[in-house]
């Protein structure tokens, strides 16, 4: 059972405001992703938080040209990459996990309830017993609590299932990094209908992480310019308590379950949904063929 927001114990948190890490942003906007690379401040260490693999799903081509990006920024400030987080198993892109690894080094880490997620499709997609359910893909599982250091920078891992089960914040100094757990004021929430998703524990999970301090930075996975503004991707707990269009201004549970059910309904499955979920449960590696041919499938009636 998901706590309800009141029963929340942030004392069980190392929250460290007075660390203020260098946060890069990098939007790709063909999946309209937003990846980040976060710099302790006093060292030449960094984390990349959900990095984008580039997908003609039309044509089955891969190409890296989001990933390089990042892997060149690291490469010219001559920076030391420790940590390559994925906040969850993502919807809608592919994580360049493997592809940065192999060029910068770096482990791979998500949520522990990826054993979840991987149980779930792999019997959707149908993956034979050679397909490792543990997570034993990823490098480190996050339980809620778990820190982490980037150089001399602490960072922790807060469980926030709602929109999928295994979704996690990272936070890092004055920084916190959202997954799909909230949108920019203006964008609300994520969809809460993946199987293993639920509208309550995802209210549950937003109160959780505004119950961070007020000037919180918040760094968004995604944004999609509503109402035509531009791509913005930073907040604050403060600006999300009272303007969040979904949760914010005291919306209450029961409210927020009765719209987020009844605006998922109506939305379409994302353009990248098949692609996404094979090769983000395998932490970023693309699944193959029993000659071991890279190899997508495309399940009928079953998302």
């Amino acid at each position: 059972m998901t706590p309800h927001h009141e029963d929340f114990d942030m004392a069980q948190y190392p929250v460290n405001m007075d660390l203020r890490p260098k946060v890069d942003a990098f939007f790709d906007e063909a999946t309209n992703t937003i990846s980040y690379i976060v710099q302790d401040p006093t060292s030449d260490a960094c984390a990349i938080v959900d990095s984008v693999m580039d997908i003609d799903y039309a044509a089955g081509r891969i190409t890296h040209d989001h990933a390089d990006r990042l892997i060149d920024t690291i490469r010219q400030r001559g920076l030391t990459l420790e940590w390559i987080i994925e906040t969850h198993v993502h919807a809608d892109h592919l994580s360049a996990a493997p592809y940065i690894q192999d060029k910068l080094g770096g482990k791979v880490g998500i949520g522990a309830n990826i054993q979840l997620v991987q149980d779930t499709f792999g019997k959707i997609f149908n993956e034979g017993t050679e397909f490792q359910r543990d997570g034993s893909q990823f490098d480190a599982l996050f339980q809620d609590g778990d820190t982490y250091t980037v150089g001399h920078m602490q960072g922790f891992a807060m469980f926030t299932p709602g929109h999928t089960p295994a979704c996690m914040v990272h936070v890092m100094g004055d920084a916190a990094f959202v997954g799909d757990t909230l949108f920019m004021p203006d964008g609300g929430s994520a969809r809460a209908d993946f199987p293993g998703g639920d509208a309550g524990t995802l209210y549950d999970s937003i109160q959780k992480v505004l119950s961070l301090p007020d000037a919180m930075r918040l760094f968004m996975c995604h944004d999609y310019g509503p109402n035509g503004r531009d791509i913005q991707w930073e907040t604050t707990v403060a600006e999300e308590k009272a303007n969040n269009i979904h949760v914010g201004g005291g919306k209450t549970r029961e409210e927020f379950i009765k719209f987020r059910t009844e605006r998922d309904a109506q939305l379409a499955m994302p353009r990248l949904i098949i692609p996404s979920l094979q090769v983000n449960m395998r932490a970023g590696e693309i699944p193959t063929d029993q000659d071991g041919n890279p190899q997508l499938k495309v399940p009928v009636n079953k998302l």
